[in-house]
């Protein structure tokens, strides 16, 4: 019996099942190689640090004036009607603990702030907590006058928290780079007498922490794209390629009239539109892994850029657009730095050129042989450089 040989049917059916589990433990291994290995695009999430932190700057300095009547005291959502929605929702906000004019202001001015500083990178660790509590304080004092753009600042401040967005285009990469030379002793010191272990479980708590956050904000954007291009699926107008008709036509949405009218007025150009928005948002998440990503974001940025002009809505273009660059790797933001500085370089002599000739002026008279006799020395402007045909403005008596 134990010579007898395996049927071939039964040999068959092993292989593939042995193929099968090893290359599920293949795909584990990766992963958990992708995930332990080391933090994946530093550079994709300084570039979301500094957008975010812009776009919440300028839209509190855009509110200064109205601020009072978005968030602060003379808001109709009185303190009392802002508990009981907390109570139903389990929000809260810090701009809530006092219904105070100067403690107002004082939260106006740490949101201007530390939205600031967050935008620097300047101790991102605790500053990105801070803007993450700025954000959600703000939202949800006024959740009732939000957008998506809004929401989807939120989610991004929160999931920015967990990583290590400041170690790249920062004033902390910066601060570490100068102080590396002279703190090269002290850091040997520390690190003899730290211990190895914690020190690389703390390094692999760091990185695992922010792989989760970075593959999380990725999968928000994807279900974000995804979910808008499948709603607008079962749109009858959007089926119709009349969609974009009647958003242009929405007073509410429309900061330039006459710009509204005259794209309202290609037909079209409207269903084209109407229908090459709905096919990349269902695309987006399957052209990820693959040459088409590229094409697919610079319609989007497109796609974007116009919904800021012609509807008026800049800060929900703003935040898709900055959140669409965690999708871009690393190789991409180091070449468009590298391609900038050697833009710089290339202009730096043309600006030197073109700055000699005004920067050269003319030798003083003095230098000159004067001139013997009874002539006198020319009393008008010369006509070229000292020594090429100087001719005098007047006769000699």
């Amino acid at each position: 019996m134990g010579t007898e040989p395996i049927p071939r049917s039964t040999a068959r059916a092993s292989a593939p099942q042995g193929s099968t589990i090893e290359k599920l433990h293949g795909v584990a291994r990766r992963g958990i190689a992708l995930v332990t290995g080391g933090p994946v695009s530093l550079y994709a999430v300084a570039v979301m640090r500094a957008g975010y932190g812009s776009l919440y700057l300028l839209f509190l300095l855009r509110e200064f004036p109205h601020r009072h009547e978005i968030w602060g005291p003379s808001s109709p959502w009185t303190p009392a009607l802002s508990q009981q929605l907390y109570d139903q929702t389990g929000w809260n906000s810090v701009l809530a603990l006092s219904d105070s004019a100067a403690y107002f202001e004082l939260c106006y001015g740490t949101a201007l702030f530390t939205s600031a500083l967050f935008m620097l990178g300047w101790r991102t660790r605790a500053t990105s907590v801070l803007f993450a509590v700025v954000v959600t304080s703000f939202h949800a004092k006024a959740i009732f006058m939000t957008d998506g753009g809004d929401n989807l600042i939120l989610l991004m401040a929160v999931y920015l928290a967990f990583t290590a967005c400041g170690r790249r285009w920062s004033l902390d990469a910066r601060r570490v780079r100068l102080h590396a030379a002279r703190a090269s002793g002290a850091l040997d010191q520390a690190r003899r007498t730290s211990s190895p272990q914690l020190r690389a479980t703390r390094r692999t708590l760091t990185t695992v922490v922010h792989n989760c956050a970075l593959f999380v904000m990725a999968a928000e954007v994807c279900f974000l794209y995804g979910s808008a291009g499948l709603y607008k699926v079962q749109g009858a107008s959007w089926g119709s390629g009349t969609a974009l008709h009647y958003v242009l036509n929405l007073e509410l949405f429309q900061p330039w009239p006459a710009l509204s009218h005259l794209a309202d007025d290609h037909a079209i150009l409207i269903a084209i539109t109407t229908y090459a928005t709905v096919l990349l948002q269902v695309a987006f998440p399957f052209v990820l892994f693959g040459r088409l990503k590229y094409p697919v974001l610079t319609m989007l940025l497109g796609m974007h850029t116009g919904i800021a002009l012609v509807m008026g809505l800049p800060l929900f273009s703003g935040a898709m657009i900055v959140a669409d660059a965690v999708f871009l790797p690393d190789r991409f933001y180091t070449s468009l730095a590298a391609l900038c500085r050697r833009t710089v370089r290339r202009a730096r002599p043309w600006r030197q050129a073109t700055a000699t000739p005004a920067s050269v002026s003319l030798p003083p008279q003095s230098r000159q042989p004067a001139p013997s006799g009874p002539q006198s020395a020319p009393s008008g402007p010369q006509s070229g450089p000292a020594g090429r045909d100087a001719r005098p403005s007047a006769r000699p008596a």
